[in-house]
């Protein structure tokens, strides 16, 4: 045997041994002020081997605490409380990794030992050899003998049992913070987790749903991320130079207000020695190569750490799932990761827990009795969290661990894992065509998942399912969410398949439309011009597309009061889908309808009498009653009735249509309100001038909210009821 020429804490020494030899070396402390014994050191063979004291169990193990605690009032008045009175108390305070629970425990332990002279005792829970050896040392810190506590270590005397009779028999009132206990069963096992009448017990864990936390006299505080003035902040106290409040939002907001992502970045604004870059200029960087960039800010700061690093602090999490028999939990979250941070419908899931769609090359595979297990193992360690959307039950993960993950998915695995996720989506999609208003609330859960996929997997699987979402989208009747959508979806597309790929312009056709929809009549026109322009040379005059152009044209030509134009371009579609596609074809049928609309706009009284029933009864023989285009010609006749003065004609048609749009389509879709201004300005036409103003204020509100209180419809609204007010007034 011989001693190494390294050294151990305290007067210890490190031997190295050869053959079956034990060491036996007792170490005595003294702490002059409590008159006793800290902690009896006994190294023995590895069989029985106790764990090595920590250096201290008075001060917080915190690589990193904040110097300003930044919310968290309500549960922080409760813990505050807590160490304020006379003890007896568990409190588990749980969240996603990264979300401010041991900074919030750094608080809670100052409070209690600055303002209300507690006794503080800090003990890393994360594993058992860690937690015996930190009990053990508290234990010793409250009286315990060197002989009882190596009988502890020693396993001739129940651990647990003996630091709980020195903490209850403690002359100090105290608070006992167990850090990091996100595997339950390290307290679990031995009763490490007990209540005293003389203190006060805090754990910090990612596991929310452990039944140890239901215990009795155990009070459980869920904590998440913080809100956007708070988060901003905290970005504020770090780096004041950096950038002004509104910047601090906007990195806040793009780093999902979590307080780890928080103070890295900050870290990093503030510490800059080559680089200067502002908070606007972080925010861009972040856009650009997503948010491991963060990560930097841990340099030189303890960053080593796991817990300290945002791409690594989940990966604890992951671990631990796998070593409980769970590995099927990363293949999960890898799958969630190439979607949006936006909640994920469990209908997406669904299909794969009934085996009615097979995953095919993850590794672990996630096989359909795994699934289940799976998720739950993701939210127990606060991985994810459900959440009702609408009535639908989702599942969400936060946008950083998210793009952590993501970027951690090896290379060659990455397309097999954004092949199982488009599958997901386009199993979960609704059928084409219905615009119920549960297909737009579907669809409007959807959309974000499809356009994050193609963000980080561009290929041309992802670019087909995000064009498809757009334009089922569009075609619900979501015309805002549409909008919205299309630009990303455009520019991400154009990427993947080039500017002049027949699906590109179908995008910016779909854009336009929406343009069209929400009142943007003059960007819709000059965005079709250039779409028809694209399409007509490549695709030629006759193409269908070159014709949907021309059709979308007429319209907004139409609402922008060039009705001659309008016609011109309806006649040269119209008469285009009658040869290519057939005289009662639903796109010859539908761009009928716009010129029926046109007519009256026109004077052409004549062809409307004659086109308008004909339109009618070809709709209704090639498409049924219930058609949306054979509703909408009923509602294009019942107009133009209306316009030329024939009221009488007009109300039964134009409230059939109605219901109609009512029945199929929801009340709160812009053709039903559309359809409900018909009736209004009917009933004002015939003399019943307080029903229209009823109805017509009643719509604009309506109007308002689904297409925004800007839009030309909603202001065309509101113009009604304040002119027939006068009227009536008058």
């Amino acid at each position: 045997m011989s001693e190494l020429g390294a050294r151990a804490s305290g007067q210890g020494r490190i031997f190295q041994t050869s053959g079956d030899q034990y060491i036996e070396e007792h170490h005595h402390h003294y702490d002059a002020g409590a008159g006793g014994p800290l902690f009896g050191r006994q190294v023995v063979p590895p069989a029985g081997s106790g764990p090595a004291a920590p250096d201290s169990v008075r001060m917080p193990l915190v690589g990193r605490a904040p110097g300003i605690l930044r919310n968290r009032e309500e549960l922080r008045e409760a813990l505050g409380a807590a160490v304020a009175g006379p003890g007896g108390e568990v409190h588990v305070v749980h969240g996603m990794g990264g979300c401010g629970k041991t900074a919030l425990a750094h608080w809670l332990f100052n409070e209690a030992v600055r303002e209300h002279g507690r006794v503080g005792f800090w003990v890393n829970a994360s594993e058992l050899m860690s937690l015996r050896a930190g009990m053990l040392a508290v234990a010793g810190d409250r009286g315990a003998e060197a002989g009882e506590l190596a009988a502890a270590a020693a396993g001739r005397r129940a651990a647990a049992d003996l630091v709980w009779h020195h903490l209850d028999h403690s002359t100090d009132p105290w608070l006992l913070v167990l850090d990091n206990a996100d595997d339950p069963a390290v307290l679990e096992g031995g009763a490490w987790l007990r209540s005293s009448d003389r203190g006060t017990v805090l754990v910090t864990t990612r596991h929310a749903t452990s039944p140890l936390w239901r215990g009795p006299g155990v009070r459980r505080h869920a904590l998440g991320v913080l809100p956007l003035e708070e988060a901003a902040q905290v970005l504020r106290d770090l780096a004041p130079e950096a950038g002004d409040l509104e910047s601090a939002r906007k990195v806040a907001e793009r780093l999902g207000r979590l307080p780890l992502a928080l103070t890295l970045a900050g870290s990093h604004l503030a510490h800059q020695l080559l680089e200067s870059w502002s908070m606007d200029e972080y925010d861009r960087k972040l856009g650009e190569e997503s948010t491991a960039i963060v990560d930097r800010g841990a340099a030189g700061h303890g960053g080593s750490q796991s817990r300290q690093l945002v791409g690594r602090t989940w990966q604890l999490s992951l671990d631990a799932l796998a070593e409980q028999g769970l590995p099927e939990a990363t293949t999960l979250l890898r799958l969630l990761s190439f979607l949006a941070a936006d909640p994920v419908p469990l209908s997406v899931l669904v299909p794969v827990a009934r085996g009615e769609v097979t995953l095919v090359g993850l590794e672990p595979a996630l096989r359909a009795e795994r699934l289940e297990p799976a998720l739950k193992g993701l939210i127990d360690h606060s991985l994810a969290e459900l959440v009702s959307v609408d009535g639908a039950r989702c599942v969400r993960a936060h946008g950083v661990l998210l793009d952590s993950v993501a970027g951690g998915v090896p290379q060659d695995r990455r397309a097999i894992v954004a092949e199982a996720a488009a599958s997901l989506l386009e199993a979960a999609l609704p059928g084409q065509g219905s615009d119920s208003p549960e297909t737009r609330s579907q669809l409007a859960l959807l959309a974000p998942h499809a356009t994050r996929l193609l963000a980080v997997a561009a290929d041309e699987r992802t670019a087909f399912l995000a064009v498809r979402v757009l334009r089922q989208v569009y075609d619900s009747g979501d015309y805002a969410a549409a909008l919205a959508l299309a630009p990303a979806v455009v520019a991400s597309v154009r990427g993947v398949l080039g500017a002049d790929h027949r699906l590109v312009l179908d995008a910016r056709h779909l854009r336009g439309t929406a343009l069209f929809r929400m009142g943007r009549f003059a960007e819709a026109e000059a965005s079709h011009r250039e779409v028809l322009e694209r399409r007509e040379t490549l695709l030629g005059a006759d193409d269908v597309d070159t014709l949907h152009s021309c059709a979308a044209l007429s319209q907004s030509l139409d609402l922008l009061d060039r009705d001659e134009e309008a016609e011109s371009w309806g006649r040269r579609a119209l008469d285009g889908y009658r040869r290519v596609l057939g005289e009662e074809s639903t796109e010859a049928l539908f761009i009928w309808c716009g010129l029926i609309e046109l007519l009256p706009q026109l004077g052409k009284e004549r062809e409307f009498a004659e086109e308008g029933p004909a339109l009618i009864e070809a709709a209704e023989r090639a498409l049924g009653p219930d058609h949306p285009t054979t509703v909408l010609a009923r509602h294009d006749y019942a107009g133009g009735l209306f316009q030329f003065g024939r009221h009488e004609e007009a109300e039964p048609l134009a409230r059939r249509v109605l219901a109609d749009r009512t029945r199929l389509q929801g009340p709160e879709h812009p053709l039903t309100l559309s359809a409900t201004s018909l009736t209004a300005r009917i009933a004002h036409g015939l003399g019943r001038i307080d029903e229209a103003i009823g109805t017509m204020k009643e719509l604009s509100e309506r109007r308002a909210r689904v297409l925004g209180h800007e839009h030309p419809f909603a202001a065309h609204d509101r113009a009604w009821v304040a002119t027939w007010q006068v009227e009536a007034r008058g």
